[in-house]
C-alpha cells in the first residue's frame, strides 16, 4: 500500500528521480518520459470524465482505465533487469488487455462503420477523449523508443495495453458523440 506523508522530498532538486526499484534517473530519461506521459494521459482521461458522468458504461470503463494507468506507470517505473527482487513488481497483464478489447467491441457494436476519418471534437467528452488518445499514442511511441535502447525493457502486455487503449479512446469518443451521430468527419480537400 502506498503511504505519502510528505509531498516534497527535495531529492529531485538535482534533476533526477528514483525508479520504484531504487536507481535514480535523470528526469529527461526515456523511462521517466514514458511513465510521465502515461500520467499525462491519465489526467486527460480525468478531464474527460468531467463530461462522461452519467454516460454509462463509458464512465465506469474510464475509471477502471485510470486505475490501470497507475499500474502501467508502476510497470514502466520498475524495469525488468532480470534481477531477482524481494517483492513482486506490479505489471500490466494480458487480462487487462483482453478487458480493453472486450470493452472496445461492446462500444463499437453501437456504432455505424466509418466512411471517413473523424476530426477530434463533437461533444466536450469526445474532444477530451480524443486528446487523451493522442497523449497515450505519444506514450506508446516513447515506450517503443525506450525498448529499442540496449539494456532497456518494456513488457509485452504493457505495450499492447497502450496500443489498445488508444483504440478504446477512439471508440469511446465516437460512442459519447451520440453513438457517432455527432462525429465530425474529415472531408478530403474540402478547403482547397
Amino acid at each position: 500500500m502506498v503511504k505519502l506523508n510528505k509531498i516534497y522530498t527535495r531529492t529531485g532538486d538535482d534533476g533526477t528521480t528514483a525508479l520504484v526499484c531504487g536507481p535514480r534517473r535523470y528526469k529527461h530519461d526515456l523511462r521517466v518520459e514514458a511513465y510521465g506521459t502515461v500520467d499525462e494521459a491519465n489526467s486527460a482521461i480525468g478531464m474527460a470524465r468531467l463530461y462522461t458522468e452519467g454516460l454509462e458504461p463509458v464512465n465506469e470503463m474510464l475509471l477502471r482505465i485510470q486505475n490501470d494507468l497507475f499500474d502501467l506507470g508502476s510497470d514502466l517505473a520498475t524495469p525488468d533487469t532480470g534481477e531477482v527482487l524481494s517483492w513482486e513488481p506490479l505489471r500490466i497483464v494480458q487480462s487487462q488487455v483482453d478487458r480493453l478489447e472486450s470493452e472496445i467491441d461492446a462500444l463499437n457494436a453501437h456504432l455505424e462503420p466509418l466512411k471517413s476519418f473523424v476530426l477530434p471534437g463533437g461533444t466536450p467528452a469526445a474532444a477530451h477523449l480524443h486528446l487523451a488518445r493522442t497523449i497515450i499514442r505519444r506514450a506508446e511511441r516513447i515506450m517503443v523508443d525506450l525498448m529499442r535502447n540496449e539494456g532497456e525493457t518494456v513488457g509485452g502486455p504493457a505495450l499492447k495495453y497502450a496500443n489498445r487503449l488508444s483504440d478504446f479512446l477512439f471508440v469511446a469518443a465516437r460512442f459519447v458523440n451520440d453513438t457517432g451521430r455527432a462525429d465530425i468527419l474529415w472531408v478530403p480537400g474540402k478547403n482547397r
